[in-house]
């Protein structure tokens, strides 16, 4: 069974960085796409950033410039690199991975909270 695992997440105060990690079961190339999605309290998930299976990446225009997406496919690994946190970035962070075969696989979520 493919499982997502993220990590990384906590307290911050505002203009840090942190890094959340998203450890696969599995080859991340099992994966067309792996992305980090953000729902804050009282608001949809959303689209954070993605990397497809060829490297390609993007990113929500809130967080372009500020967050890094990658991949370390040694260690079944995607990470995502926060920088110039604010308190809007607060939320849980969950990482998703949609395999080329169809089936979409979440993690459990880890919280980042931002303190101004």
């Amino acid at each position: 069974q493919v499982q997502l695992v993220e990590s990384g997440g906590g307290l911050v105060q505002a203009g840090g960085s942190l890094r959340l990690s998203c450890a696969a079961s599995t080859n991340t190339f099992t994966f067309n796409i792996m992305d980090w999605y953000r729902q804050a309290p009282g608001k949809q998930r959303e689209l954070v950033a993605f990397i497809s299976s060829g490297d390609s990446t993007n990113y929500a225009d809130s967080v372009k410039g500020r967050f890094t997406i990658s991949r370390d496919s040694a260690k079944n690994t995607v990470y995502l690199q926060m920088n110039s946190l604010n308190a809007e970035d607060t939320a849980v962070y969950y990482c998703h991975g949609r395999a080329w075969y169809g089936s979409d696989y979440w993690g459990q979520g880890t919280q980042v909270t931002v303190s101004s």
